[in-house]
């Protein structure tokens, strides 16, 4: 039986501009908290009012970040696998087991692991993980917003919205841009290059 579990999530995959974020959660099964979810199906409101009860009664918080430009150099799947890699180290309690929140996620740790698909839906440890990373990541992207206004990275939060893709097109990418994606015009569909 394993005593400390980490819930194990990301956030950042698709978008055309900024980190990737991860976040690693060991919670308590004696301590309840209500209302996890896949941080997709919360309001912004509640995602950072369970992101700081997260913080308060987790037993443990770790967050991993990769930058555009390494996720550029690496690819987006490997920048993924780092983040969580990160998120994991960066507990200040050593996990006894993982649970990753994806398909075939293995991490480059000593530590047994299985992922599983829509892992947020299912594990509080993971839904915890998914709304720490998440709230996280768009915390960044409002100080990016603040640095480059006009792509409006408060609205989207660099994702590869019709407007987003349109202010590409009008006055180019900007520093925090993924080079590695391709900035289809308005109404295409986005590719990663990986």
């Amino acid at each position: 039986m394993f005593r400390l579990v980490a819930g194990v999530d990301e956030a950042g995959r698709g978008p055309l501009a900024g980190p990737i974020v991860a976040a690693a959660v060991i919670l308590s099964p004696e301590i309840e908290i209500k209302g996890l979810a896949d941080s997709k199906l919360l309001s912004p409101r509640r995602r950072e009012e369970l992101f700081l009860e997260i913080q308060a009664r987790a037993i443990g918080v770790g967050i991993g970040k990769v930058n555009h430009k390494l996720i550029d150099k690496i690819n987006i799947g490997k920048a993924n696998l780092l983040a969580m890699k990160l998120a994991v180290e960066n507990l200040s309690v050593a996990p006894d087991y993982l649970l990753i929140d994806g398909r075939r996620m293995a991490l480059d740790l000593d530590i047994p692991s299985q992922s599983i698909i829509g892992g947020d839906g299912k594990y509080a440890s993971i839904a915890a993980a998914s709304i720490i990373a998440k709230v996280t990541r768009d915390w960044l992207m409002l100080r990016y917003h603040r640095k480059y206004p006009d792509y409006r990275f408060d609205l989207h939060k660099g994702y590869g919205t019709e407007f987003h893709r349109g202010k590409i097109v009008e006055i180019g990418p900007c520093p925090i841009h993924r080079r590695s994606f391709r900035f289809s015009r308005p109404g295409a569909k986005k590719v990663a290059q990986t």
